[in-house]
């Protein structure tokens, strides 16, 4: 579905990815995992047209997708839930789940999809009227998530979805998470929290210092001495 290939990316003179390779089937989960400054976002932003690589190939569903705009990108079914969360904080719930549906001109169907989020998130139906800024950590999270399938992707970049928020919520939005695989959308995932994200994981990557240093399976890469020892504590 998606094969990112040899990619290069530099910020000025600093390489942020070198020689990135990875794929992600239909259906899966795949988290990429490392420390701070590995990649993972900046991989994330290459693949929804954010930021343009140097060198190498991202394809999607068998198209050429390096040098499109984050527009064409969205519209072939990508969807970038960014770090950070990102909502609108001066529109409302609505307001904010409508501009996930920008693109879309099935206004009938937009409607219904909605529904079937506020159905998901009753705290987001209560407070779809609330300026998005006033919602808590957890609410903002759960909207930016409905914002992102509220361009019906085949395919969910997450980047730190549980960063900032309280276990109890964390593990709410790791449901969440398989939630919308189950639904039929791929994801991948970048997640700090290696141990919940190798867990729920399919198959997963772990970058350091923009390469591409351990990969495959979750349960496996939890059994890593290395993985244990860099990323969960030992």
């Amino acid at each position: 579905m998606l094969t990112v290939s040899d990619l290069h990316l530099r910020y000025g003179k600093v390489t942020a990815l070198r020689g990135v390779s990875l794929e992600v089937n239909r259906g899966e989960i795949v988290a990429l995992i490392g420390a701070n400054g590995a990649g993972k976002s900046t991989t994330l932003k290459a693949v929804s047209g954010l930021i343009r690589p140097s060198a190498g190939r991202i394809e999607f569903d068998g198209a050429d997708i390096t040098r499109a705009s984050p527009r064409d990108i969205l519209n072939a079914g990508i969807a970038h839930c960014p770090e950070g969360r990102r909502i609108f904080p001066h529109l409302t719930v609505r307001e904010n789940l409508e501009l996930g549906a920008y693109l879309r001109d099935d206004q009938a169907d937009v409607a219904a999809d909605m529904e079937r989020l506020f159905g998901r998130f009753p705290i987001l139906a209560e407070r779809s009227e609330q300026v998005a800024g006033t919602l808590s950590g957890g609410e903002q999270q759960m909207l930016a998530i409905s914002r992102a399938l509220m361009s019906r992707p085949k395919l969910i970049l997450f980047d730190e979805p549980s960063l900032g928020l309280a276990p109890k919520i964390v593990e709410q939005i790791f449901e969440i998470v398989a939630e919308v695989r189950k639904e039929g959308v791929t994801v991948v995932m970048v997640e700090q929290n290696a141990f919940a994200a190798l867990e729920l994981c399919d198959r997963a990557y772990v970058l350091e210092t923009g390469s591409i240093a351990l990969r495959g399976p979750g349960r496996d890469l939890l059994k890593n001495p290395k993985v244990q020892d860099a990323y969960l504590g030992g």
